[in-house]
């Protein structure tokens, strides 16, 4: 295992300065050993941390760096999708069997002695009554857990059906591995975002460079779900994550959206990455008039947007008259939203 300060300086050399806050947080990391903990013996040993804070500030790349300089024998790594996933699909396979959820909880155990959760957020009524047993189930059998998430495990499910019986395992949670809050610092994520364009001055961006950029900076590996659900209707997204949505200008704005629905979204995720502008002129004035409506709430929600325009430069989105003076505004703003000085404020 590397020394902390070694980890530093590699995080330092790729552009990340930690802060108090992080060292703290990589000071805590190297307690745990990925070393099964000794269920007889849980006084000399860490069971495991629960890491929460604001979105960006840098709980991924520390725990990552923390996992890369250890021993990987017995480490899994997953995002939370793609971890609820993987424990549904466990279940299947033993459907019909006594127990099921107990099966699983022993084949992970047998192969894992340390797990790492990334995003973790409970939002499905059927997640929270399967996630909050089979977590107790794995440290209780001495697996350790490192899970990282935007809030306290006391606003997890919040709101949620059946919430008190999801608490009883948070609560037993809360009891085995310690709650570390990453307070302060630098919004990497959005750094790097903001600092695509620098890198490539072009502006170039492929659906394929996108989706490496997502799995960079939202650790995401199976970005499959591409379902977004407003109100009882579908919409088809290129994806849909916990924190994350991504649509195309082309295609999404040709829906019969409005402002609930713009406001919905704004409210939900963290980020809205939008691709594929085209050009449209008055005769396709209602995808404009829902651009400008989507963009004047995000504006006000100060949401943080991506766009990547590609080959078109903003004035040459809209190449009508009757909307000209709300394009104006909106392309006013669309050149703010861009500025880091905007979505740091966020």
């Amino acid at each position: 295992m590397l020394s902390i300060q070694n980890i530093i300086d590699v995080l330092k050399n790729q552009g990340a300065n930690p802060d108090l806050s992080q060292i703290n947080l990589l000071e805590k990391l190297g307690t745990i050993t990925n070393k099964k903990r000794n269920i007889f013996n849980t006084k000399n040993d860490n069971q495991g941390l629960y890491i929460w804070g604001d979105v960006g500030r840098g709980k991924t790349l520390i725990t990552q760096s923390f996992l890369y300089s250890i021993e990987r024998e017995g480490i899994a790594s997953f995002h939370y999708i793609d971890f609820i996933n993987f424990i549904h699909n466990e279940l299947n396979k033993h459907s019909g069997l006594k127990n099921p959820l107990k099966k699983v909880s022993k084949s992970i155990n047998k192969k894992n002695s340390l797990i790492f959760i990334d995003e973790f957020q409970v939002e499905d009524v059927a997640d929270a009554m399967i996630i909050g047993d089979l977590l107790i189930s794995l440290l209780d059998s001495g697996t350790k857990l490192i899970l990282t998430s935007n809030v306290h495990p006391d606003d997890l499910y919040k709101d949620g059906l059946q919430r008190q019986k999801f608490l009883k395992s948070i609560n037993l949670l809360k009891e085995k591995i310690e709650i570390y809050e990453l307070d302060g610092g630098i919004d990497y994520r959005t750094k790097n975002i903001i600092e695509l364009d620098k890198k490539d001055s072009r502006g170039m961006f492929s659906e394929e460079k996108i989706i490496a950029l997502i799995k960079e900076n939202f650790g995401v590996d199976d970005a499959s779900n591409n379902i977004l659900s407003i109100n009882n209707r579908k919409f088809k997204c290129k994806i849909v994550l916990n924190n994350l949505l991504w649509i195309e200008f082309n295609s999404f704005f040709k829906e019969a959206t409005g402002t609930k629905d713009y406001k919905f979204i704004c409210d939900k995720f963290d980020w809205i990455f939008i691709n594929n502008f085209e050009s449209f002129d008055d005769d396709s004035i209602d995808i404009i008039r829902r651009f400008i409506s989507f963009i004047d709430i995000a504006y006000k929600e100060k949401t943080k947007v991506k766009f990547f325009f590609n080959n078109i430069d903003i004035p040459s989105i809209y190449t009508g008259t009757k909307l000209d003076i709300l394009w104006k505004r909106c392309a006013s703003r669309l050149s703010e939203m861009k500025n880091y000085d905007y979505l740091e404020d966020k």
